[in-house]
């Protein structure tokens, strides 16, 4: 009963504090792209969506998009997730630093190179390190001589066609 209290009082507390920070433990229930997930918290109650704080991946209909998404499965998959919330952003989703094993999930991703370190103006974002790493290994999406950061395909094609998989 302890843990039903502590899920419905962190769902509270996000939908009456869009800013307010929380943590709690669980597993991905499912994945929908390489950056966002849906968590099932350990203590029960219903999945909360996540969207990864700090990179950025491919649009599922973007070339690299289905392998980012299958990169954050294989790296979630029935694992336990400590996950750490730092508000919502722009468009009400739940922001997340997540880790497995005491291992950052976003820097993960970024260095096998399904993701870019999310920049803002001349901020190189939290992962450029690892970024850095992926770009002189030729690591996925840096494998290819010129990937497209996803802002930049949203903008020349719009968003992905629900349930299409390609643009």
């Amino acid at each position: 009963m302890r843990g039903l209290a502590s899920s419905l009082w962190a769902g509270l507390l996000i939908s009456l504090c869009p800013g307010a920070a929380w943590a709690l433990t669980g597993t991905a229930s499912h994945v929908s792209d390489g950056d966002t997930l849906w968590l099932r918290p350990s203590g029960g109650g219903k999945p909360v969506k996540l969207r990864l704080q700090g990179l950025d991946a491919p649009e599922i209909c973007q070339a690299g998009g289905a392998a980012a998404r299958a990169a954050l499965d294989r790296l979630v998959a029935h694992r336990t997730l400590q996950v750490d919330t730092l508000g919502r952003d722009a468009w009400g989703r739940t922001l997340a630093r997540i880790s497995v094993d005491q291992h950052d999930l976003g820097a993960r991703l970024v260095l096998e190179g399904h993701a870019w370190s999310d920049r803002f103006h001349d901020d190189p974002g939290p992962y450029a390190a690892e970024e850095a790493t992926a770009r002189r290994g030729h690591r996925g999406l840096f494998a290819q001589p010129r990937p497209e950061r996803p802002r930049d395909f949203r903008q020349r094609h719009g968003p992905c066609e629900p349930g299409s998989g390609l643009h």
